[in-house]
């Protein structure tokens, strides 16, 4: 089986070599990268970064997305997931990033979701059935913003994060709303496309989602990639979305 897909990532990386962009999580070199994204009018509107309709952002090798792409290199440039012993809880795993860490046998790996059988664990992250500072490392991305009660689930995932230890907590985000809005009256999937931008989501969060990650104890440092030379190049060679920030979060010791 791994042989196949092997073989298939070999056809595939032949067809699209290129030298426009590369795709750190395939190790690709490739022409294009494909569109992704909704197109709801209120993305656009509200300016909400990692929620619109992209031409160039998923590598036609591996399928990544371009927050996958900032993700994997944000890991291994700048922490040592990759090189020391951690148990990493991963909610909701983007496939191309789980298939790259969970080939790292440094890393206790546990993939977790609520909807989806190809998981290691069902989890509703508002009750998470895992002690107090079980893990070393969370990634919880685009998860949140589905979530009635965000705040339970931010709670949650700060008890069962050790004490020293970090996540990454990635959300759409918009950059014209001065707060948070949603309306939890709002059920209708149709309606809340077109008032939120997705059929499942509860939100549109604005910056003062840093604000409700402190509030649950968490430390947070928004990471900047257009600001470091590893990420940033006049090209965009990783075809990486501009504006938006990495929300890594940490427990003090």
């Amino acid at each position: 089986m791994k042989q196949n897909s092997k073989l298939k990532t070999f056809i595939r990386k032949a067809r699209f070599k290129g030298s426009k962009y590369y795709c750190p999580v395939c190790d690709s070199n490739i022409r294009n990268l494909r569109p992704h994204g909704f197109n709801f009018p209120v993305l656009t509107e509200k300016k909400i970064i990692g929620g619109g309709y992209r031409l160039n952002a998923q590598c036609p090798v591996c399928k990544s997305t371009d927050r996958e792409r900032l993700l994997y290199l944000y890991l291994s440039n700048k922490t040592s997931l990759f090189t020391e012993q951690v148990k990493l809880l991963h909610v909701a795993p983007e496939p191309a990033l789980s298939a790259v860490i969970e080939a790292h046998s440094n890393i206790d790996y546990l993939t977790a979701d609520l909807n989806s059988d190809s998981v290691m664990v069902k989890m509703d992250i508002t009750e998470i059935d895992y002690p107090d500072k079980s893990f070393d490392v969370i990634i919880c991305n685009h998860v949140l913003e589905h979530i009635i009660d965000d705040s339970k689930a931010m709670n949650e995932l700060y008890r069962v994060l050790k004490p020293g230890g970090w996540g990454i907590l990635q959300v759409p985000i918009s950059l014209s709303l001065a707060t948070t809005y949603e309306d939890s009256s709002i059920t209708d999937p149709t309606e809340r496309e077109k008032v939120f931008g997705q059929s499942d989501h509860v939100r549109i969060y604005a910056m003062d989602y840093l604000d409700r990650l402190r509030q649950s104890g968490f430390q947070v440092d928004p990471f900047e990639w257009w600001a470091d030379k590893e990420f940033s190049d006049s090209n965009n060679k990783y075809g990486l979305l501009q504006d938006e920030s990495i929300f890594v979060v940490s427990k003090s010791e």
